[in-house]
């Protein structure tokens, strides 16, 4: 999962100023070349959870990882005069309907590419790795896992910081770092990653019967639901963390308050990992969910009335303790409800819908912004959804596990 970085908004954001400056690229025309490309991008979740279920998990994972690295070092060799393209850039609550901005189409195609095979693809090979390593109840490994995630990135962060900033070296130089070391990661996926024990004839028995397959999953509502109400936090996160600086200087603080929850949030969340790992043995999957959202919910509600240093901080640890719940809630309720045997498939579908959501979150920040002049109102909008979804999750019928129906 930590190998995703380069296919993230926040690794992408690593190199985002030197790249513009490089290519003489400006925000506009960079945007929406993001934007599509992780829209497009996201459609790499369905066939790799296919080939997850078809032929497993470790060749899935070391081809993703060799062409991912093959990629990210590609981009680093990118030419400063490459070809160009159109491509659209929306704007929305305008009544302009759609400009559009000329962007380098070989830069367009290589982060397509790491959206697709870092982002969608190797984030659905990590969580089905861990997902049937745990079994169907995998909250307490789930809980550990995602702890490991955010530790991972974390130092993943601290060394770009490193080489940034002590040995300096060009964006183009880190990129090419990065796909070497994915290169490396491929090659020993080979040896070192080995796919979980095949379970015995009574599990066996119970998964051919009773395990759902991606069509069955999609004509429940807990799969829409559960789906909706952690890409809805997606969303959120995407667009509340790309606009934070911003968000709270409306609210008079400044980059010195932005930057200490910045770090505040992350550790609040490892613990909200461990602490919702063992509650998901013990606790219904939807009411840990309808407590996340309510906790985001009152956070949301709450921020555009934030005045002092204390509210920010109580803001910032109400939003980790949600985020720290909804990510192993994700983790956990698709092999939980619907079984293993086809958990590539249906988490690929999941991940699919996470993806679009984080694309469009800082555009319904911007677009709430622009039109009403403030954060608040949108934020306080983005509330109310989250109370509903809450509701819906915790009132949906929740499928009967295989072992329950046996």
């Amino acid at each position: 999962m930590v190998c995703t970085l380069p296919g993230r908004t926040h690794g992408l954001g690593l190199i985002t100023e030197p790249l513009l400056a490089d290519l003489a690229l400006d925000r506009v025309s960079y945007a929406s070349l993001n934007f599509w490309a992780t829209l497009i991008g996201a459609v790499f979740c369905i066939p790799c959870g296919w080939l997850l279920d078809r032929i497993g998990i470790r060749p899935v994972l070391a081809t993703t990882l060799l062409a991912l690295g093959t990629v990210v070092f590609a981009m680093s060799r990118l030419p400063v005069d490459a070809m160009s393209m159109s491509l659209p850039a929306p704007e929305f609550f305008s009544g302009r309907g759609a400009s559009w901005s000329s962007v380098p189409a070989g830069l367009f195609l290589l982060v397509l590419l790491t959206r697709g095979l870092g982002q969608s693809a190797l984030s659905v090979v990590s969580l089905a790795l861990v997902g049937r390593a745990g079994g169907r109840r995998a909250g307490p490994v789930i809980g550990v896992y995602s702890f490991l995630v955010a530790i991972g990135f974390m130092a993943a962060f601290g060394l770009v910081k490193i080489a940034l900033e002590r040995f300096d070296l060009s964006w183009r130089e880190l990129w090419g770092g990065m796909g070497v070391s994915l290169l490396v990661a491929g090659f020993a996926a080979v040896v070192l990653v080995h796919a979980p024990p095949e379970p015995n004839a009574k599990e066996a028995a119970i998964g051919a019967h009773s395990d759902y397959t991606l069509g069955r999953a999609l004509m429940t509502p807990a799969f829409w639901a559960f789906g909706l109400a952690t890409s809805f936090y997606g969303l959120v996160a995407s667009g509340m963390s790309l606009f934070n600086q911003s968000i709270l200087a409306e609210r008079q603080f400044g980059r010195d308050v932005f930057l200490s929850i910045t770090v505040l949030a992350p550790i609040v969340g490892l613990a909200a990992n461990l602490a919702t790992g063992l509650l998901a043995t013990r606790i219904r999957l939807g009411t840990l969910a309808a407590a996340a959202l309510g906790i985001q919910t009152v956070a949301l509600l709450a921020f555009p009335s934030v005045t002092t240093l204390t509210h920010v901080y109580l803001y910032a640890i109400g939003m980790g303790v949600a985020g720290g719940m909804i990510t192993v809630i994700f983790f956990t309720a698709w092999g939980q409800v619907y079984g293993t045997r086809y958990l590539g498939q249906i988490q690929g579908a999941a991940q699919l819908l996470t993806v679009l959501a984080s694309a469009i979150g800082p555009l319904v920040l911007a677009a709430g912004h622009r039109s009403a002049g403030s954060y608040a109102p949108v934020i306080q909008g983005l509330a109310i959804v989250s109370a509903v979804l809450g509701a819906v999750v915790w009132l949906v019928w929740t499928p009967e596990t295989p072992e329950e129906r046996s």
